[in-house]
């Protein structure tokens, strides 16, 4: 699956769940409830709250541990609701993230910034 197409599912996920009933969504909203997202990816490194992964023979990946409100869950979360903004805006956001890329190529070290 492309980016693109998890925005889609994303949008799609949250029309279902009633988060887009009352239109027009306020974007100013929406872009705090990523930023909302990444506090809660920031509390979980706080408190070293990660899932813990192990390897099966055959290198499959296999979740040994779950926990919600783990940094991943979080940084899922955060991806999740950009997604659901991009589909919602008509944003190729695939298109943007190779087009940024490409740019930031051409930049300076740091980009000319202390950080």
């Amino acid at each position: 699956m492309n980016i693109n197409e998890l925005c889609k599912v994303s949008h799609d996920i949250a029309k279902e769940k009633g988060f887009w009933d009352v239109k027009p969504r306020n974007t100013s909203e929406l872009l705090m409830l990523i930023v909302s997202e990444l506090g809660e990816a920031c509390e979980a490194l706080r408190k070293k709250n990660r899932q813990v992964y192990f390897k099966e023979i055959g290198n499959r990946e296999i979740l040994s541990k779950w926990e919600k409100d783990t940094f991943e869950d979080e940084i899922a979360d955060t991806f999740i609701r950009l997604g659901d903004l991009c589909q919602a805006m008509g944003i190729d956001i695939e298109w943007q993230i190779k087009k940024k890329l490409e740019y930031n190529k051409t930049r300076p070290y740091k980009h000319g910034k202390e950080f």
